[in-house]
């Protein structure tokens, strides 16, 4: 199927956009680590994609598993334990990293700066899409890979993009914000031996 129009975005989205438990907690966090570094709290981002194909929209992120729904129709691909390994097999300790075509993105109306185009090169697109299965399922809010900061939403996207080459397009957050657990996703991803075969760019992606 021909891809002519394909491409990649990258939406900021600002951390518990639409949670307010989840802002709250984020606040906290940011304001311990910024005492600790003794500088200014900052803006924290989560990171998700969009990517236009011929076949329609794919909307990417790592997100909680629901308690409801089939998880084929939401795109799943992928997922890993929350906080502790051992945890991981109950449902609410569980996260789910979702290619779901024509899907929705809940908070993307909340997004930072505006889409920042990665990509509009077909094989580039249908490379990410391809390679987000193989996002290694580490644990959630841990640093269990020693990369040096925790692995969460902005870790899978960011090792999706390093494996595919195209994380140096990217840039920082918007409005001076940081994006922990971004630099994880990149320390994982250089640590293979050899540079990953390039999954076939013709191929569906179900």
């Amino acid at each position: 199927m021909a891809d002519a129009g394909a491409t990649l975005d990258l939406h900021w989205i600002p951390l518990g956009a639409g949670a307010r438990v989840v802002r709250a907690s984020g606040r906290l966090y940011e304001a311990g680590t910024a005492l600790i570094e003794r500088r200014p709290p900052r803006p924290i981002f989560h990171s998700a994609l969009v990517a236009d194909t011929a076949e329609g929209r794919y909307s990417i992120e790592m997100t909680p598993v629901p308690a409801r729904g089939d998880a084929a129709r939401r795109g799943v691909v992928g997922g890993g334990p929350v906080g502790c390994r051992l945890l991981g097999r109950f449902r609410v300790f569980r996260y789910e990293i979702r290619r779901w075509l024509d899907g929705v993105i809940p908070d993307i109306g909340d997004a930072v700066g505006g889409p920042v185009r990665v990509s509009d090169d077909p094989d580039e697109v249908r490379c990410v899409l391809a390679l987000l299965p193989c996002v290694p399922a580490e644990v959630w809010g841990r640093d269990a890979a020693h990369a040096g900061e925790m692995w969460n939403s902005n870790s899978v996207i960011s090792w999706t993009l390093e494996r595919a080459g195209l994380a140096e397009r990217v840039g920082p957050p918007p409005c001076d914000g940081r994006a922990p657990g971004w630099h994880a996703g990149i320390v994982v991803a250089r640590r293979a031996t050899a540079a990953p075969d390039r999954p076939a760019a013709a191929g569906g992606t179900t």
